[in-house]
């Protein structure tokens, strides 16, 4: 069309000079907004993977008085004179508990091993 220019199109080849360096070490140790932000954020990963783990073990521990309840066999089963469903609730709760445990800690330890991670590139970056 005459009359329109061409679409103009930044290419950068390299970074800037004399930009302000991202500091985010810093950021976080003086308490800044911008590392209050990058705390908070590392804290509501840890709380999102609570409360998702947390549920989990709630549905599992309220389905078994639903198989219970919905399943005839299950409620009359018995082994070694003792019924199935009191075996079940007395002994599972323990390792689901210990696994939830043990998973919680290693996924909020990614968690932070990726946030120092995060800032340790921007600090080496520089």
């Amino acid at each position: 069309m005459p009359g329109t220019s061409p679409r103009r199109e930044r290419v950068v080849l390299s970074e800037r000079r004399g930009a302000r360096p991202v500091r985010t070490r810093a950021e976080v140790t003086e308490q800044t907004p911008v590392g209050e932000h990058l705390v908070r954020g590392l804290v509501r990963a840890q709380l999102g993977l609570a409360l998702r783990i947390g549920l989990a073990v709630v549905l599992i521990f309220v389905a078994v008085p639903v198989v219970g309840a919905t399943v005839d066999g299950f409620a009359t089963a018995t082994l070694f004179g003792i019924n199935l469903n009191w075996i079940v609730l007395a002994l599972m709760p323990y390792p689901v508990l210990y696994l939830a445990g043990r998973l919680y800690i290693r996924l909020a330890e990614q968690a932070e091993r990726d946030f120092i991670r995060l800032i340790d590139d921007e600090e080496h970056r520089r």
